[in-house]
């Protein structure tokens, strides 16, 4: 029997049928005909039953403000209603796959694989303790859509997922499309463009949402598949902690003002609330499960004594608990953990001090059924539960602070400067050396409680570790232990931080240290120089000390998105290579276990893609097996809103992680191909120098300005955060997300795969020198295309790199770019040109080196960007025309910021 009634065809089909009648009620007949005019202009040009868009665009020119209005919001909700039926489709892959057993990445193959290898159960142990995944959200400004919008549209999900996996009588089906046209009826009367930028605390709760919603119930699921996978082959081995959540939302302070400290404060009180609330209702729910009568059955008698023992800490709960539940100790008991999570943080007496004391008393009852046969009860209704409280704890995720290396460095100098040392005036020695001393020394140097007389950043900074200490009292370490040091180029900028948290107490050496301190690596002198930079650090005594009781594990983030704008995509990718292999070689010299912080953004420039392919792509000496990534903006929603496509998520990333972790261990070979040392070392060398030429090029900036719609973009609302630095109009000021989301807007994906070809090409030619050919020494003998080929199918690295490009490429449209390219006037030909050659001269390339004739590197993915494309066009068309005039009436202006928001749904990608 089929597990589905329908498929994506169908989906889209009737979503867009719907579409059309409630765009002709709502609006008018005479409009949906004009939609359908553009719409079937467009389909015509794709498939070639019109040599040219001139009737589509014919079409175009003659519609009024109003329709201009009508098709923007047309074409973008009709992606966003194909978006879900996509999504659909994904979970019917997942659930056939999974029920026929044909699902690649998953657990049972990961534990398959270590059977076949004849891998021993202790190596497998090794291997599971290792491993730590942390997915990390973040706030950054990449999501287009509302959140009333959003709302909606699960809606619909939810009554397409009831069409699609449910037997239902006639009767049902009409009352399930009845409901179908009600919501997208509402879809289409409520505003799409946000009127306010969203405030930090927005960006927190949609974080929350997924976390709370989705993942909380998720991550015992994932366990409960692994488990399984493993009672097969290996059933004497435990299942440690594997995963665990982090965000940056409320508490990422880079580059934006809007995060105080009192917001701060209040995502952490606020996910304590969600989490606490969420166990008293699994509590509730798990009484109505452990029924069990003592007169029947017996309890351990530690269960007894840790019974006792909160009867005796709440003794006016005790009272009714022996009442309401005479003979069951099991309700008896969840009762007044209820009351002890209910307590937490309260005035009251008798809460809970900390997460692991719950986990006690769920192992507890546990063990007590385990030792009474009911092994079921407790795998099925209790060991979840167990996982849920190891994941979340008391904090939902845990936050990382974050901030610019600049603010810390002034604010520092201002402290210092009280006390009459000129610490702005010293050099990077003198400053290593005071901080040392201030951090060893038993005295505090400045009471960072009093920020009175200092100049408005510094008092900033101070009052933020100050804040720390009361959060870490509060909420515990683990609720906000980790600081980020954005732009990190030299070890005080790592010191100044750890200064500062011990002046607040955060921080008491020898002993203890309750912050990680993690430097952000992401400039190629911050990269080149990691040795100075970290080397420096680990053999220092104050940091030695820091890192001693943070049990000698070095965080380092490492930042993709500013990495590729500075450098362009292939020399950062290549960069970003190097550099972790030169990581863990330090790491290694000095015996400190290294865990990567990834910065990875939505977009295949910043990092983007598959994170299974990803995380096989490290290099091998890299892979401890703890690994932190960020997570943000559409790229959250596509993966986590789902709670089927969020459990194969992390069922792909741990089948890579834990496959990777194995390879380290049993092979701790490089795996870096000695010609791929060498094509890459040309190749990236060359691309850097063709990106960095196109971007410091007189006029590149104002072309950019002008063939794509970033001065939109930056008006858009999309985050709480700047979309730039300082206000300048330089390449280098701009944000990395909206200097991809602008060229992703003109079709025109330029971060995701410029210089690529004419790097590839200068391999082949043996034209380009490294930095040490610059001496005079001839270039390096000619590559070949065969050799490239051989590399793309053997090594992981230039495989996956390969295929993202492929990817940007696929989704790169060189005619419609041209169109915003038009809008630059007497700048276009020689830019417009030069990208153009460049795009040509990739695509033959990648298609020569991978064997294939089309560009996506798979079926699916070509599929989509055929049923996607015709549809794009026609925003784009409007955008060019809506950007090329002076004057825009606020119905065109409303017709403009849709535009926006339909082209990212249609790309499915912002920044």
């Amino acid at each position: 029997m089929s597990l589905h009634a329908r498929d994506v065809e169908q989906d889209v089909r009737e979503l867009s049928t719907l579409l059309g009648e409630v765009l002709s009620e709502q609006t008018s007949s005479a409009a949906l005909e004009t939609v359908e005019r553009v719409r079937r202009g467009a389909i015509a040009y794709r498939r070639d039953d019109a040599d040219s868009r001139a009737t589509l665009r014919e079409e175009l020119d003659t519609l009024d403000a109003v329709n201009r209005e009508v098709v923007a919001r047309a074409f973008g909700t009709y992606f966003e209603l194909t978006n879900l039926a996509e999504e659909r489709e994904r979970v019917r892959a997942i659930r056939e796959g999974t029920d026929a057993g044909t699902l690649a990445d998953s657990l049972t193959e990961a534990v398959q694989r270590f059977a076949d290898a004849g891998a021993d159960p202790e190596t497998v142990e090794q291997v599971f303790e290792d491993t730590l995944i942390q997915p990390t959200f973040t706030a950054h400004p990449t999501e287009a859509r509302r959140k009333t919008v959003k709302a909606k549209l699960r809606e619909v999900a939810h009554i397409i997922e009831d069409l699609d996996e449910h037997r239902l009588t006639e009767r049902e089906h009409e009352r399930l499309e009845r409901a179908l046209e009600a919501e997208v009826t509402s879809l289409w009367q409520t505003p799409q463009i946000r009127d306010r930028r969203p405030e930090v605390t927005d960006e927190a709760l949609n974080v929350q949402w997924y976390l709370e919603n989705v993942l909380f119930d998720v991550v015992g699921d994932v366990y409960d598949e692994l488990e399984r996978a493993l009672a097969e082959h290996y059933p004497e081995v435990d299942v440690p902690k594997l995963f665990e959540f982090r965000s940056w939302a409320g508490s990422d302070r880079d580059g934006n003002p809007y995060v105080t400290p009192e917001v701060t404060a209040e995502t952490l009180q606020r996910q304590r609330a969600v989490v606490l609330e969420k166990y008293r209702d699994e509590f509730k729910e798990l009484s109505g499960i452990l029924s069990q009568d003592s007169h029947e059955f017996e309890v351990l008698d530690r269960f007894s004594e840790r019974l006792a023992a909160d009867k005796e800490r709440l003794p006016g709960v005790a009272d009714e608990v022996e009442s309401r539940y005479p003979d069951e100790p099991y309700r008896q008991k969840l009762k007044l953990m209820r009351e002890r999570v209910e307590r937490v943080g309260d005035v009251r007496q008798g809460g809970y001090t900390d997460a692991d004391e719950l986990l006690v008393d769920l192992e507890t009852i546990a063990d007590s059924l385990h030792a009474d046969g009911a092994d079921v009860v407790a795998e099925t209704a209790v060991a979840p539960l167990i996982r849920k409280v190891d994941t979340f704890g008391f904090s939902l995720a845990s936050l990382d602070l974050r901030d610019h290396r600049e603010n810390h460095t002034e604010t520092v100098a201002a402290v210092f400067d009280r006390v009459g040392v000129d610490y702005a005036n010293m050099d990077e020695d003198e400053r290593v050396a005071v901080l040392t001393d201030a951090i060893l020394q038993s005295e505090p140097v400045v009471d960072v409680g009093d920020q009175s007389g200092y100049d408005d950043l510094p008092a900033r900074v101070l009052r933020r570790f100050d804040a720390l200490a009361d959060w870490q009292r509060e909420y515990g370490v683990d609720a906000i232990d980790t600081y980020c040091i954005s732009m990190t180029e030299e070890p005080s900028h790592v010191l100044e931080v750890l200064f500062l948290a011990d002046q607040a107490g955060v921080v008491d050496l020898p002993g203890y240290c309750g912050l990680d301190v993690v430097p952000l690596l992401e400039t190629e002198s911050a990269l080149s120089g990691a040795r100075r930079i970290m080397g420096t650090l680990f053999e220092n005594e104050a940091y030695a000390a820091a890192l001693a009781a943070r049990d000698d594990v070095q965080e380092i983030m490492l930042g993709y998105s500013d990495s590729n704008k500075e450098n362009g995509f292939l020399a950062a990718k290549w960069s970003l290579h190097r550099n972790q292999k030169r990581l863990a070689a330090i790491t290694d010299d000095y015996d400190v276990d290294l865990r990567l912080f990834h910065g990875r953004g939505g977009s295949i420039s910043r990092g983007g893609g598959s994170m299974n392919e990803a995380l096989l792509a490290l290099p091998t000496e890299t892979v401890t097996g703890q690994v932190k990534f960020t997570e943000q903006g559409e790229a959250i929603a596509e993966k986590y809103a789902n709670p089927q496509i969020a459990e194969r998520n992390f069922e792909q990333m741990l089948n890579a992680q834990l496959r990777a972790r194995y390879r380290a261990l049993t092979d701790g070979e490089d795996g870096t191909p000695e010609a791929g040392q060498s094509a890459m070392a040309t190749a990236a060398d060359a691309a850097r120098r063709e990106y960095r030429d196109l971007l410091e090029t007189d006029g590149f900036v104002s072309y950019f300005e002008q063939a794509t719609p970033i001065t939109v973009i930056e008006d858009l609302n999309l985050g709480s955060r700047p979309a730039s630095r300082s206000g300048e109009r330089t390449v280098e000021d701009l944000r990395a997300i909206p200097w991809v989301f602008s060229w992703t807007q003109a079709r025109c994906i330029l971060p995701g795969w410029y210089g690529l070809g004419t790097g590839l090409q200068a391999y082949i030619d043996g034209e380009a020198r490294s930095a040490s050919d610059a001496s005079g020494e001839q270039p390096r003998d000619g590559g070949d295309v065969e050799t490239l080929r051989e590399l793309y199918d053997e090594w992981p690295f230039f495989g996956t790199m390969l295929d993202n490009a492929a990817l940007a490429l696929a989704r790169t449209d060189m005619e419609i770019a041209a169109e915003y390219a038009g809008l630059a006037g007497d700048d276009r030909d020689p830019f417009f040109r030069r990208i153009a050659a460049e795009y040509e001269r990739t695509v033959d390339l990648v298609l020569s080196i991978t064997g294939r004739d089309r560009l996506p590197p798979r079926a699916w993915i070509a599929d989509n960007l055929d049923r996607r494309n015709p549809y794009v066009d026609p925003l784009n068309l409007l955008q060019v025309r809506l950007l090329d005039q002076d004057d825009l009436t606020d119905a065109e202006e409303r017709a403009l910021r849709l535009t926006v928001k339909g082209i990212a749904a249609g790309m499915k990608s912002t920044g």
